[in-house]
């Protein structure tokens, strides 16, 4: 049984599956994050999470939805820089090429993802980017909701901890590396993230000591391709197999030792009864 969802639907397809003797993968919820340390190349980093973040309406499983600058000189780079990048942003049609984004999926989910912005905003988190009232001509009955970007949000709000799938991006500041690791650690998804920098002593012990699944360096959506296995780590995925690559090999196959020695024509061997080894 092979699954994509929720992380609640995802944990009981795998708890079902695998009380029932199913080999089962099931990949769950994402929060992904993105640092950007000091020493970015920030117009780079911009670019980077203004597709990440907005791109297919924020409609996937390996969106950044959370920047995590370390600095205030920084964040407030960042931020400036991507309401800037916010405002020139075209929401439209999808059928429509010259658009960044086009609509959310159903109406359900357009009043879910705008119900996260208001809750945001309730939580005290600054709203820099309000894409709430956005309504595009000739569709006026569309499933429309522009870019949102939160500053200042913390790990103890719920837009911080839920996963929003929609195009809503929050930043968060943090005083070090280690503090920015330290707050993707201790979430409970572990899907994908990834760090700007110049720095590589830095990227080297991010990509080593971070407990996530799949890692990005200056590479904002690290979704490796197909002959690396795809999969996150906590409660990202369940299964101890992951998508594509060997792992998805591996998953849909019965594996079968066979095991053949032919001795020369008339020769009888002796009996053996110690553990067969290597010859």
């Amino acid at each position: 049984m092979s699954f994509v969802g929720s992380t609640p639907v995802a944990e009981y397809i795998y708890a079902t599956g695998t009380k029932n003797g199913k080999r089962v993968q099931a990949l769950g919820g994402a929060k992904n994050h993105a640092i950007i340390m000091p020493d970015a190349d920030v117009d780079n980093a911009v670019n980077a999470l203004m597709g990440a973040a907005f791109g297919s309406c924020g409609e996937r499983c390996m969106a950044i939805s959370v920047a995590v600058c370390v600095g205030d000189e920084t964040a407030d780079m960042v931020v400036g820089k991507l309401q800037k990048e916010i405002a020139n942003l075209k929401v439209g049609a999808g059928t429509d090429n010259a658009n960044h984004m086009g609509p959310l999926v159903t109406k359900v989910h357009h009043e879910k993802v705008r119900g996260y912005v208001d809750l945001g905003v309730k939580e005290g988190a600054d709203l820099i980017a309000d894409g709430r009232d956005l309504v595009v001509a000739g569709h006026e009955d569309g499933f429309f909701l522009g870019p949102c970007l939160f500053d200042r949000v913390t790990s103890g709000m719920r837009i911080y901890q839920e996963e929003i799938f929609g195009p809503v991006l929050c930043v968060v500041r943090a005083e070090s590396e280690e503090q920015a690791m330290q707050l993707i650690d201790d979430h409970e998804y572990g899907n994908g993230t990834c760090i700007f920098t110049r720095d590589g002593e830095a990227a080297r012990y991010f990509a080593d000591n971070i407990k996530v699944g799949m890692v990005g360096i200056n590479v904002p959506l690290p979704v490796p391709v197909a002959y690396h296995s795809f999969g996150g780590w906590k409660r990202s995925l369940f299964g101890d197999l992951y998508a594509y690559g060997p792992d998805s090999v591996r998953f849909y196959t019965r594996r079968k030792t066979i095991t053949q020695r032919w001795p020369s024509g008339g020769v009888r061997e002796k009996a053996q009864f110690s553990f067969p080894g290597r010859q």
